[in-house]
């Protein structure tokens, strides 16, 4: 607002609005998108139905607001301040900004003395409003329409808004006061209710049962007393008769209507408050734009209410308030509603024809926190998410994926957690001891209104339906809270059955969930079973269960401390091998990806189901051994599946492949064995040779000396606990080669290349493998 002048109190709303009318006339908007004309004006819009803000984009057909055809009519405060450098201009934006609810009247007053030079050209059909029906009749009859009888608001095919300038600073809900009540002010927080459409009542119309002459009351608020004499004094007064109103629901006018609560942000909350809502009236075209969980800035009228009946009388003069809302704009947009600029068009064909797109994508999740390569891609398969699927019978297959990270205090699970839920266009964090059942699903409450018991606000996971749920400290939940989301990781449901409510609410979510071990910091002395101490019907519905160690080691430890340490002195990450892609630009793609539907085709689905096969042998194995940490079952082949299909939208591809099946099983089994103790496997996922698989095709040799290697160092290992030095099983080899990122057809290959140059051979049937010794 800055070169604005002062507002005197005194108004010459008559000048005031010869400007208006000269403004909405002769307003010259330039056009982009390619159009070359620039001649938009208001009078076009009201002609053309331009919204302003849209006219400068295309083109709409003629007389459309006069047909009823257009009905949202916008108002920059900008292009007023543009239209002239006078000081009579500059007053009148800052009496706009003042005094909103007034120029409303001002400006819809100036736009209806335009209208009538513009008659509508449509015929009236059976859809049009009864009000046109009844002046089309008077038009037929000859006579003279006569609008005194017609309150002005019934007359007028729009709804007039205000757009803030660009330069308002943005408020907190708890910093606006009693100054501002009047005012067009911008608020920004994020909608937590959102109630349903109603019908809001803003013209009356009554019919007289002795003249039948029609009678129009305006409804300026939500409380009005009912007619019940006619007026109309040439008819019944003349025969001496006065007669009775009755109201006629189809003439009247309605409007679209719809209350919300918006909450301050978190860092809008002062140190040691909660945070405070405010409620918003949403009117007209502006409905439905809304949606619990979306962070918004509102731009309106901030105006009080007062209490009316025995409200009233408790009250006294108290005075409830609200914002008549005029213009929104999503801080975080959908997936499907992000718009795309050039700059980030150009990033995203640079990023498409880069060969090596996966690392550089994981990479680029949270770059300040130092290694988790492979946490970190199965978090980038995450956003992406795989296909959910419906039957033809109704049957629903999710295609979100659920992930745990369990491990070590100061691992970083939490800045993970924040950074996805970041990046996610709707993402929800939360933690265990903050969050109950109720907080997590939904809470019934009592109607102020009804005094009904109804649905309130919705939880976490409802907030985060179409998106990410990141839950924080999942194991300190409370056992009876925690069955809340049993439901939810699977039917992507939650059902509600209290207070006479029976219903289903969506949470079509993903989980993302960080919990600690039982004893604090992982205790090898047990089972990973104990340490994670989770129900096993919980455990199975996350597709990947990824435990992070903070084991010590002389390099590793050198290199975090030397990353740490840069970030804090430069606040950036070290320099990385790939370039980092920016968050804007990974959210486009994402949602680029998200677009596409692979398929399974026959030869991969054999694939998968000889890979499922084995996963249920080897787990088998384990079992008749005692060595099973977890449990192979049908949802981890639905889990692979998933992975697959998140891989090939990755590669913006329409058809699954065997590379993606691979990594889906390489990143499955890194997820398993980071639960084998130290003893069994000295390296977790995360270490150098989970690094090693630069594709899912290597180099022959490379690959069966690397293989070799194992091998032997795990044939070092049994030597060391006094089995044969000569007999390895099977099963060791598996999963220190399939860990180390190779496959298991690649596996099988270099057995087989080894049993022809006589080096190898299997025994005890083909469960272990004896190497031959040359005397």
């Amino acid at each position: 607002m800055s070169g604005l002048v002062p507002v005197n109190i005194q108004h010459d709303y008559d000048a005031e609005k010869v400007i208006i009318k000269n403004f909405l006339e002769t307003f010259k908007a330039e056009r982009q998108k390619d159009l070359t004309t620039a001649v938009a004006n208001y009078k076009e819009q009201l002609v053309r139905a331009l919204i302003l803000s849209l006219a400068r984009y295309s083109l709409v057909p003629q007389q459309a607001i006069a047909n009823r055809d257009q009905q949202m009519l916008v108002i920059e405060l900008e292009d007023i301040l543009k239209s002239s450098d006078s000081e009579d201009v500059s007053k009148l934006v800052r009496s706009i900004c003042d005094n909103a609810s007034r120029y409303v009247t001002l400006f819809s007053e100036a736009v209806d003395e335009i209208m009538k030079d513009i008659p509508p050209t449509k015929d009236i059909s059976d859809h049009d409003e009864v009000i046109d029906v009844i002046m089309h009749q008077r038009r037929e009859r000859n006579q003279a329409m006569d609008q005194a009888g017609f309150p002005d608001h019934i007359l007028r095919r729009y709804n007039l808004y205000f757009k803030p300038l660009p330069s308002d600073v943005t408020m907190a809900v708890r910093e606006v006061r009693s100054v501002h009540v009047g005012h067009l002010i911008t608020v920004r927080g994020i909608v937590t209710r959102v109630s349903e459409v109603k019908p809001l009542l803003q013209v009356n119309a009554y019919t007289c049962d002795v003249c039948g002459s029609e009678t129009f009351q305006e409804v300026p608020s939500k409380t009005f007393t009912p007619l019940y004499d006619c007026g109309n004094a040439e008819e019944c007064a003349k025969n001496g008769v006065t007669g009775t109103l009755h109201m006629q629901t189809r003439a009247c006018r309605f409007s679209p209507f719809q209350e919300l609560k918006i909450q301050e942000m978190a860092d809008q909350v002062p140190v040691g408050h909660i945070p405070r809502s405010m409620t918003v009236h949403v009117n007209g075209n502006l409905t439905r734009l809304m949606n619990p969980g979306d962070e918004v800035h509102i731009g309106g009228i901030y105006l009080p209410v007062p209490y009316t009946g025995f409200q009233a009388i408790r009250a006294g003069l108290l005075h409830d308030t609200y914002l008549e809302a005029h213009s929104i704009y999503q801080q975080k947009k959908q997936y499907s509603e992000m718009q795309m600029t050039p700059e980030i068009q150009q990033a995203l064909n640079d990023l498409v024809r880069e060969p090596g797109i996966y690392s550089k994508l994981a990479e680029s999740i949270a770059p300040e926190i130092y290694g988790h390569s492979d946490v970190k891609k199965a978090l980038l398969l995450l956003l992406v998410g795989g296909v959910t699927k419906i039957t033809g019978d109704g049957m629903k297959i999710r295609g979100d994926i659920n992930i745990c990270l369990m491990g070590d205090p100061g691992v970083a699970k939490s800045q993970l957690l924040k950074y996805i839920s970041k990046i996610a266009p709707r993402g929800v964090y939360t933690t265990g001891k903050g969050s109950s059942g109720v907080g997590l699903t939904a809470a019934v409450m009592r109607d102020p209104v009804t005094d009904e018991m109804v649905l309130g606000t919705g939880g976490a996971l409802v907030l985060a339906d179409n998106g990410i749920c990141c839950i924080d400290e999942f194991d300190k939940m409370e056992e009876a809270d925690r069955t809340a989301i049993h439901e939810v990781m699977e039917q992507q449901t939650i059902s509600i059955s209290k207070a006479g409510i029976s219903t289903t609410l969506n949470a079509r979510t993903s989980i993302l969930a960080a919990a600690n071990p039982l004893y604090g910091r992982y205790n090898p002395k047990v089972s990973p079973v104990e340490n994670i101490n989770l129900p096993a019907a919980l455990l199975s519905r996350f597709d990947l269960l990824f435990l992070i160690l903070d084991k010590p080691s002389r390099d590793d430890d050198e290199r975090l401390a030397q990353h740490v340490t840069y970030v804090h002195m430069h606040n950036t990450h070290p320099e990385l091998d790939q370039d980092v892609v920016q968050p804007i630009v990974m959210r486009h793609y994402i949602a680029k990806a998200r677009e596409k539907r692979p398929v399974v085709p026959p030869a991969v689905s054999s694939y998968i189901v000889d890979s499922y096969v084995r996963l249920r042998k080897m787990g088998k194995q384990d079992e008749e051994q005692n060595k099973s940490h977890t449990y192979t079952s049908a949802r981890t082949l639905l889990g692979v599946l998933r992975l697959a299909q998140a891989l090939a939208r990755l590669r913006l591809a329409d058809v699954v492949e065997l590379p993606d099946v691979d990594e889906a099983l390489r990143l499955m089994e890194c997820s398993k064995h980071s639960l084998i103790d130290e003893d069994e496997m000295e390296q977790g996922p995360d270490n150098g040779k989970a690094g090693r698989n630069k594709s899912a095709l290597g180099e022959g040799p490379n690959r069966e000396r690397d293989m070799d290697v194992d091998s032997e160092s795990e044939d070092d290992s049994d030597d060391e606990y006094g089995r044969d030095p000569e007999e390895v099983s099977l099963v060791d080899i598996r999963a220190r080669v399939t860990t180390a990122g190779f496959t298991e057809a690649q596996l099988n290959e270099t057995i087989a290349k080894y049993e022809d140059l006589n080096v190898l051979t299997r025994v005890a049937n083909g469960s272990k493998i004896r190497f031959i010794t040359v005397d």
